[in-house]
């Protein structure tokens, strides 16, 4: 099921309604087992914090698209657009779990270890799904990835984001990062590392 209402909240609602969802594309199905939350212009963390630009044109756009980044320069990462048209809100997909189309998702992911590492990671599952920066901006009803809602929501567990500061230093006042507990493919959380002035 797709539901663009559903989508029209805040990312901060939307995130743990993603858990349990389903991600299709280029032959390959991932269940959602993480995501973080990022709320647009109000959020530090946010590509949108900074207001409106090229970059992150696709997040002020309708709800129930594509928003896709280079991270370190090497790495694609997905989110799915939520909130009004107009207020930037997004979900990083941060990791899930094959469960169709593995045969491809293993000849993608060469270097897993297992099959719960195919998709532990937002880098990993692009690569898993074949999703890259060109899918920007489509269309997750019709285009070529493709997101189904669960039926039901999953029970999930809740905290800082991984990797992003906040006033605290640690993500801390921000508990935005959504995962289904015990669950074998959630990443392992990486508190924010300041970088050191030289």
């Amino acid at each position: 099921m797709f539901d663009r209402e559903v989508l029209e909240g805040p990312s901060t609602h939307v995130a743990p309604l993603l858990l349990g969802a389903l991600v299709s594309a280029g032959g390959v199905t991932v269940r959602l087992t993480e995501v973080e939350a990022y709320l647009g212009e109000v959020d530090p963390g946010s590509h949108a914090f900074r207001g409106p630009g090229r970059r992150n044109a696709v997040m002020y756009g309708p709800p129930g698209h594509l928003y896709t980044y280079f991270t370190y320069g090497m790495h694609v990462c997905a989110n799915v657009v939520c909130s009004p048209e107009g207020m930037a809100s997004a979900v990083l997909l941060r990791a899930g779990e094959v469960v169709d189309g593995i045969e491809i998702a293993r000849s993608r992911r060469t270097s897993s270890r297992s099959d719960a590492d195919l998709a532990r990671g937002p880098a990993r599952l692009c690569v898993a799904l074949g999703i890259t920066l060109g899918d920007g901006g489509t269309d997750l009803e019709t285009g070529r990835v493709r997101l189904e809602l669960p039926a039901v929501p999953s029970t999930f567990e809740t905290g800082a984001r991984t990797g992003v500061s906040g006033p605290g230093g640690d993500g801390g006042d921000y508990p935005w990062r959504f995962w289904i507990p015990g669950d074998r493919t959630v990443s392992p959380y990486k508190r924010h590392v300041p970088k050191k002035r030289s």
